[in-house]
């Protein structure tokens, strides 16, 4: 396996060097009126590529001016960038020249002004032709945001108002994963989030009363946007913990899980964005010195779980 790109591994402001792609198609309604037609939509999907964060953009259709307005929309939330990576899709590519372009005319500017300008130089890097495998970072964004929406929004047509709402929400869950602990001392429940890199703690979203058990026809709009958010934060939180113990067919010894170490739980009923962490007490391992079982503390209660 070939070494990681210095993007991946160089400490930066969030979102200095960026893995974008796309996700879609998504049906879009132009408003909320009856038999209003209804349009393809695509989600512009931003990865940082050094803290891992996410940043989802609407998109009305696949041109590069539309998906120039998307970037704009995003430095002017998250910041320039300088080094931006992608395939080889012709709009990209476009993009690209535009922007190009637009940095070649400002270097005629004054002196004065030259040195602002010539901060906003952005190097776009392709990554060679069919050569997917080399933009798994980003594609596995894409495949959070696209193969986990389109089951859960399934025949609903979202306005652009409420597909944007969804996204944004979507974006908070995505940057709420745990990825390392933030302290070894066993009263410390905290991880480590991309939330941190950009607010300096995880993201989270309003709490709303639980509506999994009414009917879809008995919603209003905005309760139809907040089901589609649940059950997307379901879906993903389970397909995301079930990535971190990959064990094949557990042929191979891994190491045993150690008191005071940091664990992520597997609960049902954690509203989204909100991960259950809990400190090791005590192993439990078994004839052959394999830990199945764990006792786990969170606050002052204690209570067992299978390492699984």
């Amino acid at each position: 396996m070939g070494s990681l790109p210095a993007a991946r591994v160089t400490a930066c402001r969030p979102f200095s060097h960026v893995g974008v792609d796309y996700a879609g198609p998504i049906l879009v309604r132009c408003s909320n009126t009856r038999g209003e037609r209804c349009s393809k939509g695509y989600i512009v999907v931003f990865v940082c590529l050094s803290s891992k964060a996410v940043h989802l953009e609407v998109a009305g259709d696949l041109s590069t001016d539309t998906f120039l307005g998307a970037f704009k929309r995003m430095i002017s939330r998250r910041g320039y960038c300088n080094e931006i990576w992608s395939d080889n899709g012709t709009n990209l590519v476009g993009a690209d020249r535009q922007l190009t372009e637009i940095y070649e005319a400002t270097q005629t500017h004054s002196k004065k002004t030259e040195p602002y300008f010539s901060n906003l130089g952005i190097r776009w890097r392709f990554i060679p032709p069919s050569s997917p495998h080399q933009g798994g970072f980003w594609e596995a964004a894409v495949k959070s945001a696209k193969e986990l929406l389109r089951p859960v929004v399934g025949n609903e047509k979202l306005t652009f108002e409420k597909l944007s709402t969804v996204l944004c929400q979507i974006e908070a869950c995505l940057n709420s994963r745990p990825l390392y602990p933030i302290s070894t001392s066993p009263d410390s429940f905290e991880a480590l989030t991309p939330g941190h890199f950009l607010v300096d703690q995880p993201l989270n979203l309003l709490p709303e009363p639980d509506i999994g058990h009414l009917k879809v026809n008995q919603l209003d709009n905005w309760e139809k946007v907040q089901r589609i958010t649940a059950e997307f934060w379901n879906r993903w939180r389970n397909e995301y913990i079930a990535t971190l113990q990959p064990r094949g067919k557990w042929r191979n010894r891994r190491d045993n899980i150690k008191p005071d170490e940091l664990v992520l739980v597997k609960s049902d009923n954690t509203p989204p964005s909100a991960w259950e962490l809990a400190r090791v007490v005590a192993v439990h391992p078994d004839k052959h010195g394999l830990v199945r079982t764990v006792t786990l503390r969170r606050g002052r209660s204690e209570y067992q779980r299978p390492v699984q």
